[in-house]
């Protein structure tokens, strides 16, 4: 089991992060290992909402299947990975002092054995939590710029 956290502080309001962030179609513009988003069903967001997220990493290509298990708008986002690599993840958002936003983004995810033997978890945590940390600084220059 591999667990990774990364945040960023954006210089926006949390209603701001939100509006960008509740698209969940729109993450592959700001998720560089997110190369398309496939809903399954007619739901789009709130808790109950899945899709395949086809994603690489290097060379790496697989198809997540993602549920939304958390919706708390303006707050958090929590999901279940049920593809090769299990597992589960949340995005949460808090009023920093100034009147911006912390953006957190935790995940405990389980990969499997072929990725990297006895050492897969610890490698592919550190792989991840470096593209996720930059995942978040395209976040947040697209909230600060408002551009989607």
């Amino acid at each position: 089991m591999a667990t990774i956290h990364v945040s960023t502080q954006i210089q926006a309001s949390v209603e701001e992060v939100w509006a960008v962030v509740e698209n969940i179609a729109d993450h592959v513009h700001w998720m560089k290992d997110a190369e398309s988003i496939t809903f399954i069903g007619g739901r789009r967001s709130g808790v109950g909402t899945q899709f395949d997220c086809a994603t690489k990493v290097g060379p790496i290509r697989l198809n997540d299947r993602i549920e939304i298990t958390e919706w708390i708008p303006g707050e958090s986002i929590g999901v279940i990975h049920e593809g090769l690599v299990k597992g589960e993840g949340r995005f949460s958002l808090t009023t920093e002092p100034d009147g911006g936003t912390l953006f957190m983004w935790e995940e405990t995810l389980h990969f499997p054995f072929w990725m990297g033997g006895p050492l897969r978890n610890l490698v592919g945590a550190k792989i991840l939590s470096s593209i996720w940390k930059e995942n978040l600084q395209l976040l947040k220059e697209q909230v600060e710029k408002g551009t989607r």
